[in-house]
């Protein structure tokens, strides 16, 4: 069943079609390079944008909602079942145990995910969106960048939260000892900072009982702090109006941000966790990142966008076998049921804006002939935090869950990525049609495409 045709979205498809071919993996810092930058005095590829003078063009009067300080950005790499999980749709397949109940208007699975729906208030189930492609490694980068990859400049554009870390660099302060965007889990999904400076890539980590590993030099902090300042003795004279230009000041910038990150007991506690506090968010890598992230926006380290990377949903097989989807889903409901109780807690539910998204969906009705779900279109996004309304849902699908039926926002339309994007640069105060004129291809890059045009726009019924 097809969804019903908006013309004037038609014909913008069939003037910009979305080609889907090979692209370049943009990088990303893990922990380890991070500090093997820091050791080694190394110039990346990700530095030879920076000394470029930066113009900006905000191309339309637009009023950002401003309504968060930071975003939590969950990506279930794999893409989960939407119709079995926040756009139900019951059948003879459905198991037993997945309890569906009704609250108000939501039907939900309350067995399958059992803290959520004693949180449905807080959440908002936005079930008319529709992803553009059904590669996963496409789609993944797609929903991050919040655009085509194949696009003009989709091979170098950076990661949403790059963009917001950017943007916020302004506000940072020198209390401010992480990076402002910050990756966990990340895996061979997680996109960089495309041509922006290297400033602005995800600080990877893999949160563990073990902490924050590799920011403690091993010889200790007097020997660090000696081999620092020979390194200033014999390098400054380069670094300070240097005849190489400004990239080696870049550059020392780069040791300094890495070097306050070391020997700190603020940056240390925000990564630790006792096996208490593994416990209450769920015993998994999952809740692990959960209450990561809750600890750095609670220590308010300069970190603005955190992505949680969540894989494993790629349910062809086997979806309600015991260790398939109910186990990834028990995870998320204990992780997330646990990061929006515990951001309240610390009075920073209403300041963050929780995005819980995959990169499309899967096949609705009976399940296939091997008890699983292929790729599919349609998909479902959970809203969160930031004051939004909670409790409903945005959108509807016809019975099986293949289309959107009802769109439930101003644009009358099945929502995108772009859309996804320009809602959280809203939430954050972030002039979505902003037009960058610092791109090496001197195209212009549009923090959402095509702002000229209006194609794509914050979901602000999220807050109505």
């Amino acid at each position: 069943m097809s969804e019903p045709v908006n013309r004037p979205f038609q014909r913008f498809l069939e003037k910009y079609p979305h080609p889907h071919r090979p692209f370049w993996d943009r990088p990303a810092l893990s922990r380890r390079h991070f500090f093997e930058i820091l050791g080694t005095g190394i110039t990346g590829y990700a530095l030879v944008q920076l000394n470029r003078p930066i113009q900006l063009l905000a191309q339309s009067a637009v009023v950002p909602i401003r309504k968060a300080t930071n975003c939590i950005f969950i990506l279930l790499s794999g893409a989960p079942s939407h119709s079995d999980t926040f756009d139900l749709k019951e059948g003879p397949w459905t198991p037993p145990n997945f309890n569906p109940t009704s609250y108000g208007d939501i039907r939900f699975p309350q067995g399958l995910m059992p803290q959520l729906a004693e949180r449905l208030g807080d959440l908002v189930l936005v079930r008319s969106m529709r992803a553009w492609a059904l590669v996963h490694s496409l789609a993944q980068t797609w929903i991050q960048i919040g655009r085509n990859p194949a696009s003009a400049l989709g091979s170098i554009a950076p990661h949403i939260g790059s963009i917001v870390a950017l943007e916020k660099e302004a506000e940072r302060s020198a209390d401010d000892l992480l990076p402002g965007f910050i990756a966990l889990n990340a895996d061979g999904s997680q996109v960089g900072a495309g041509y922006l400076p290297v400033t602005y890539a995800p600080f990877q980590a893999r949160p563990s009982a073990a902490g924050l590993r590799n920011t403690m030099h091993p010889d200790g902090k007097e020997r660090w702090e000696s081999r620092l300042q020979l390194l200033h003795r014999l390098d400054d004279p380069l670094r300070k109006d240097s005849p190489l230009g400004p990239l080696p000041a870049s550059l020392d910038n780069f040791y300094q941000a890495a070097g306050r990150m070391m020997y700190s007991d603020r940056v240390q506690s925000s990564f630790a966790m006792s096996a208490e506090e593994r416990a209450a968010h769920g015993n998994s890598p999952f809740g692990d990142a959960c209450l990561v992230a809750r600890k750095i926006l609670r220590g308010r380290l300069g970190t603005r966008f955190i992505q949680i990377t969540f894989g494993g949903w790629d349910h062809h097989a086997n979806i309600y076998t015991p260790t398939v989807l109910p186990r990834l889903a028990g995870q998320l409901d204990a992780g997330l049921g646990a990061l929006l109780d515990g951001l309240r807690q610390d009075s920073l539910l209403d300041q963050t804006l929780i995005v819980v998204a995959g990169e499309f969906g899967r096949t609705v009705g009976p399940p296939t002939g091997r008890g699983g779900r292929d790729h599919f279109l349609q998909q479902s996004v959970v809203f969160a935090g930031a004051g939004v309304h909670g409790g409903k849902a945005i959108g509807a699908t016809d019975a099986q869950g293949a289309a959107t039926v009802e769109a439930g926002w101003s644009r009358g339309r099945s929502i995108k990525n772009e859309d996804i994007e320009a809602t959280i640069y809203s939430a954050l105060g972030i002039n979505w049609t902003t037009i960058r004129r610092d791109d090496p291809f001197n195209r212009g890059f549009e923090y959402v495409p095509y702002p000229d045009q209006d194609i794509y726009g914050p979901i602000h019924e999220l807050w109505q």
